[in-house]
């Protein structure tokens, strides 16, 4: 049985933070934080500038749990309960979808629906729902 922790102050804490990181980003940068979009972006960069500010980013967000371990003593527990193939295979998924949603959860969830873009909350929509059917399939129907 996958069971789902209650962190309703680091859930609010990290929620301040990417709210704060992508209102700051728009406003100094004129950029959306879509993560997938920042990511093929540094893959394929326009400029060396437009490089520089997406590798910055993508380093802040792989290098918090350090900044957490320094501040506090601690890294943060990571568990996985479930086989490496299906991971995979829900990365792959998510990859498709990021790809015909033109976006991710926080390039439509945070930023999107922030500007009341209908095709933002459309994809939100869309991506809750299968959110939901998945969890309630895995945990009620299977018995995962």
């Amino acid at each position: 049985m996958i069971e789902t922790a209650f962190t309703p102050w680091a859930s609010l804490t990290g929620g301040i933070l990417i709210g704060v990181a992508s209102v700051l980003l728009m406003l100094l940068m004129g950029r959306v934080m879509g993560a997938t979009g920042i990511l093929a972006g540094l893959v394929q960069p326009s400029s060396g500038s437009d490089f520089t500010w997406r590798a910055t980013l993508l380093v802040g967000m792989a290098t918090g749990p350090l900044v957490l371990w320094l501040i506090s003593g601690e890294m943060p527990a990571v568990e996985v309960p479930i086989s490496t193939l299906t991971f995979v295979i829900g990365g792959v998924i998510v990859g498709i979808g990021v790809t015909f949603g033109a976006g991710c959860t926080s390039g439509h969830g945070v930023c999107g629906m922030a500007r009341l873009s209908p095709r933002s909350i459309i994809a939100t929509a869309t991506f809750m729902g299968f959110t939901f059917a998945t969890v309630f399939i895995i945990r009620h129907v299977i018995g995962g």
